[in-house]
């Protein structure tokens, strides 16, 4: 991705003391403002009209004073050239609160997530986290395909499919250890269990890299847009970057900082990671991963319901831009930790529009088990049928969709059997396949007739 990078010199622009005079001009000043309420990079600045008399490199170095005085420095570690900045927008600020509030508890969770639904909610979105983040690490295989697979808990076939059960595993190892601190350990056995049989080296898994061979290349021009720390390093910055993540357990700030808000601090961690790059492959998917470990650490436990990476995965360029805006900008953070918040907002939005189509589905099925007697799975059956007439089911799938024992999935297909709605049929030796029965729409028809007085 061919990006270019900021004047360097924009500040040399304030030895003309003409240009003092741009600060009492409400037209530059204004649209300075803009600049920063919305926190354009250079590009985005460059080719907008401009008031008269002034250059975009005035106008960059005026927007750069007055992002400088809002600044909050971040040193990671000791090593050179390891220094950050950024600064929370007011945008950030709205999202934040609007976070704080449905994320974190303070509403109870029924509100947002029916009871009765949250384990079939909750399995849906550990699986179209674990496909989407493993789609943008470039595996080649669609949603449908994918989530059959981990609806039947059927081996992978390939490696695409490979990496996507992988990271479904991971985010339930995530899930498990959210309360355990994060240590070098912990960040290796997380990118073992993302890349367990996917590298073409099998020796860079669950290890840190050992060379200084690393670069991230733009997958499109194969141009270097990165140079991680050396290898010689990595202990010590990821001894910090683990202090970092650890601050609740420290009991002090371990940037020395103060207070950061959580979702920031998150942000900061996912960038990070992919900055010092610790692993020769893994590290996009390892980041993510501590994103989501450190925020249900926190106690944003609506997040476990919210797939990250399938927003990120359909603005695959503006994640990549991210990361180059901040370090091309002199390495501010701000950049990165906008696009994160935006991404979080966008999953949340997304969440409830699910489940506001989800009620609504279900809705429209009431009048079947009223009439039938159906429980809420075996109407989530008849849903599914209604809208994908190829559907099939096994008994191990609605076990595990479904969180019920072996025999209660084996009654609830039987049941639906005998009504008419589904037909069993042996596949090889051994499997039963339960597919949409031949008389589905008239038994559905009839279904739908209403009760007599």
């Amino acid at each position: 991705m061919k990006l270019e990078q900021p004047p360097v010199s924009a500040t040399r622009v304030f030895e003309d003391p003409e240009v003092f005079r741009y600060f009492r001009n409400e037209d530059v000043m204004k649209l300075a403002r803009r600049a920063n309420h919305e926190y354009w990079y250079w590009t985005e600045l460059k080719h907008r009209p401009l008031p008269p008399g002034i250059t975009a490199d005035m106008l960059w170095a005026i927007i750069k004073v007055n992002r400088q005085t809002n600044f909050r420095e971040l040193r990671v570690g000791t090593i050179a050239g390891c220094r950050f900045q950024y600064q929370v927008t007011e945008p950030t600020v709205e999202k934040l609160h609007r976070f704080d509030l449905y994320m974190g508890g303070i509403l109870q969770a029924d509100t947002l997530i029916p009871a009765d639904d949250k384990n079939r909610y909750l399995v849906s979105s550990i699986m179209e986290e674990a496909i989407a983040s493993s789609q943008l690490e470039g595996a080649a295989t669609t949603r449908e395909v994918a989530k059959d697979m981990l609806r039947k808990q059927r081996k992978p076939r390939n490696q695409s499919e490979r990496m996507i059960y992988n990271n479904y595993q991971t985010i339930q190892y995530i899930l498990a250890n959210k309360n355990e601190a994060l240590t070098p350990e912990m960040l290796c056995q997380i990118q073992a269990r993302m890349t367990l049989d996917t590298l073409e080296n099998p020796e860079h898994t669950g290890r840190f890299r050992l060379n200084d061979d690393v670069r991230v290349e733009d997958y499109t021009t194969g141009e270097v847009v990165h140079i991680p720390p050396a290898q010689k390093d990595l202990a010590a910055l990821l001894d910090w970057y683990c202090a970092f993540a650890n601050e609740e357990i420290l009991g002090k700030s371990a940037s020395g900082q103060g207070f950061i808000h959580p979702i920031v601090r998150a942000s900061i961690l996912h960038f990070l990671l992919g900055y010092i790059h610790p692993f020769a492959d893994g590290n996009g998917r390892t980041a993510r991963a501590v994103f989501y470990w450190y925020l249900l650490r926190k106690g944003y436990w609506l997040l476990e319901y919210m797939s990250i990476s399938r927003i990120i995965h359909q603005s695959a360029a503006q994640y990549a831009k991210a990361y180059l805006f901040t370090e091309y900008d002199g390495n501010d953070l701000t950049y990165f930790i906008n696009y994160q918040v935006k991404t979080l907002d966008a999953a949340f939005t997304s969440l409830q529009q699910y489940i506001e189509r989800k009620v609504s589905e279900k809705k429209q099925l009431r009048d079947f088990r009223h009439l039938v007697g159906l429980n809420e799975r075996q109407t989530g059956m008849v849903q599914e049928l209604l809208s994908e007439s190829t559907a099939e089911w096994t008994i191990q799938e609605v076990s595990h969709r479904f969180n019920c024992v072996y025999q209660t999935a084996r009654t609830d297909l039987m049941r639906l059997e005998s009504l008419g709605l589904l037909e069993a049929r042996r596949v090889g030796k051994a499997k039963l396949v339960y597919v949409r029965a031949g008389a589905f729409d008239e038994v559905v028809a009839r279904l739908r007739q209403p009760r007599r007085a």
